[in-house]
């Protein structure tokens, strides 16, 4: 290899390095909004749906209602604060006008789009684990598959942080910001099987449900920590890998074209 190509591939080391420092740094320095309130609200669904109304529930999958709730607001935490992290942050480059200075580095825009996606993925990560702590204090978690547990939430969090950058791409002020996340991903995520079995609907709601690509992602989850699923778990994967690539194409195609960062 020559010199410039070690050259540059150090420089787009910097680079990336530099992205996913600035962005850990973002999440830890404002802990307050990032980790803690996850934990809060997740005490609250614990407390409220799992142990309150959980008893009338009963057994849901042929788990205590605790247990199978578990898995889906982890999920849940991971896709809210994966999108979130990255639609505030790559906006918050644009309106700050500091987004120049990345696009005029030698760093290409794959590289930009990556470092941006692995903040969104730390966050989410994190939030999981606060998250997972949280409901050990309410349940105890089965484990079946490790690996599913660790590929479906790596993906999950992956696809909603590219789906946070497109928006902030996208969007002109705070308000298409937030758009997206309020009428979009919160009703998706609500009837994404996070609270329920799509068995105790009736067939026309359960074929309406299969849409959802939210619902394969929770069922690929929970999966992993009770070995019961409501889809395939096999297609699950096949739609998150499909949306992974879709998506982290589009976004850098965006970049390259200049879309709302040219504006």
């Amino acid at each position: 290899m020559s010199t410039e190509a070690l050259s540059l591939s150090a420089i787009r080391a910097v680079g990336f390095r530099t992205i996913v420092i600035r962005e850990y740094g973002r999440i830890m320095r404002i802990w307050g909004q990032t980790l803690v309130p996850s934990a809060v609200t997740s005490t609250l669904y614990f407390v409220i749906f799992g142990s309150l109304i959980g008893r009338r529930v009963g057994d849901m999958g042929g788990y205590d209602y605790r247990a199978y709730l578990a898995p889906g607001l982890i999920m849940m935490s991971v896709i809210t604060n994966s999108y979130g992290n990255v639609v505030s942050s790559f906006f918050g480059a644009k309106f700050g006008k500091h987004i120049e200075e990345l696009l005029v580095s030698p760093l290409p825009n794959w590289i930009i789009v990556t470092g941006y996606v692995c903040g969104g993925l730390m966050r989410g990560l994190m939030v999981g684990m606060v998250v997972t702590a949280v409901a050990l204090v309410f349940t105890h978690l089965h484990v079946h598959h490790v690996g599913i547990i660790i590929a479906a939430v790596v993906l999950t969090s992956a696809i909603f942080a590219l789906g946070g950058f497109i928006n902030a791409v996208f969007a002109k002020n705070f308000d298409q910001v937030n758009w997206i996340p309020a009428f979009v991903l919160t009703p998706l995520t609500y009837f994404g099987g996070v609270f329920y079995s799509v068995d105790l609907l009736p067939a026309w709601a359960q074929k309406i449900s299969m849409v959802n690509p939210i619902l394969h992602m929770v069922n690929a989850f929970r999966y992993g920590f009770l070995g019961t699923t409501d889809v395939s778990v096999v297609g699950a994967f096949s739609i998150m890998v499909a949306c992974v690539i879709a998506l982290f194409t589009w976004a850098v195609i965006l970049l390259n074209r200049g879309t709302g960062t040219r504006d």
